[in-house]
């Protein structure tokens, strides 16, 4: 096999497809990138498996064949090439000679038959969305998805996003056990529904690569297992988690006996300035004392305490309420709302973070608290 193609064109393609090549593995073939130019076409791979990765790059193909590359040393060689372009010979045994302008790198292959291939997924039920609101609704809810539990069913799911198709609307939902996220958004044409668990790896790595803006797409097909992502010349294939996710629906309670809306922006600048006074790793809630038209925003650490006053609207019953300062600020940070709404319950009642169309719901659970002296 022998290609030539641009350092640029490379390194974007091995930074690309190295999302989904796995550090540790049992298969050593997986820690590696697949080169494949068997189809007139220069293909890079990464495959852990759970999550696949293929795109194409631009080249000149002077002999077709397909190698696998230990992806940590390789990618380490084109990010230090000169920026030019990059001549890749690989011969029988899969001795590989990388060489660029006066450098010559050589390293040792595998064969690319032993490579796992991305699943194929027939495109009978898929949907359009821009590349941008994709990456932002990803953005938007990923931060809820739960990093760690142990893998029974019900601790499984929370570490997916659950990804709805509503005919012209998608929906994505994550919940770790302490907040939940909701995102809907309207789609350009009607489609069949669809309900799928998608890993939130997987859609962290996918929001990473996908660049695009408004006019770009990105198309997204379905299967019993797997659900495919493509745009551009990439195309991400992610395995499914199986289970059934929480009733979100049934946890969104319109009921509340306390509403307050107030400036999004004077509401993080606020929290944000009582958090210098936590110290990393120590879990100090932020109160919230909510009374006619002022919330007097209040925290008390071992660095020190903070009263602020913040200027709001209210409904119903005065309240005080806490609640951890990172859950909240999450959320707050991927609102884009100039003014927002707060809708609680009573002080251990969860919070809801809404709008009238409920395209976005937060919600976060309240923590116990000492008044602040």
């Amino acid at each position: 096999m022998k290609f030539i193609c641009s350092k640029s064109d490379l390194l974007n393609g091995v930074n690309i497809v190295s999302k989904a090549v796995s550090n540790r593995s049992t298969m050593s073939i997986l820690e590696c990138i697949l080169i494949d130019t068997t189809r007139d076409e220069i293909s890079l791979t990464g495959n852990d498996t759970e999550l696949g990765i293929e795109t194409i790059i631009n080249g000149q193909i002077v002999e077709r064949g397909i190698v696998a590359l230990e992806a940590k040393i390789f990618s380490e060689i084109v990010r230090k090439l000169p920026d030019s372009d990059i001549t890749i010979d690989v011969d029988a045994n899969y001795k590989t000679l990388i060489t660029c302008e006066k450098a010559k790198f050589t390293i040792l292959g595998k064969s690319g038959e032993e490579y796992t291939y991305l699943p194929e997924i027939e495109k009978q039920n898929s949907i359009i969305i821009s590349q941008m609101n994709f990456r932002d609704i990803v953005k938007q809810t990923i931060f809820s998805v739960a990093d760690n539990g142990d893998d029974t069913p019900g601790q499984q799911t929370m570490k997916g996003e659950l990804f709805e198709v509503f005919g012209d609307s998608i929906r994505l939902s994550s919940l770790d056990g302490h907040r939940i996220s909701i995102r809907r958004l309207q789609l350009r044409d009607v489609y069949d529904a669809e309900k799928v668990i998608v890993p939130g790896k997987s859609l962290n790595e996918i929001s990473k690569i996908v660049n695009g803006g408004a006019e770009d797409d990105v198309e997204i097909s379905f299967s019993s297992n797997h659900i495919m992502f493509e745009f551009g010349s990439t195309k991400v294939v992610s395995r499914l988690i199986e289970g059934n996710f929480f009733d979100i629906d049934k946890m969104n309670s319109s009921n509340y006996e306390t509403k307050i809306t107030v400036n999004r922006k004077e509401f993080v600048d606020c929290i944000d300035r009582a958090c210098l006074l936590v110290k990393e790793g120590d879990k100090k809630p932020i109160i919230l004392n909510i009374t006619d038209g002022v919330v007097t925003m209040m925290i008390n650490s071992i660095v020190g305490s903070m009263k602020e006053d913040l200027d709001i609207t209210k409904e119903g019953k005065d309240l005080m309420i806490a609640f951890n300062p990172k859950f909240m600020l999450d959320a707050l940070r991927v609102i884009e709302d100039e003014f927002i709404d707060l809708y609680m319950v009573n002080s251990k009642a969860p919070c809801f973070i809404k709008n009238n169309s409920e395209s976005y719901i937060y919600v976060v659970l309240p923590v116990n608290f000492t008044t602040v002296q």
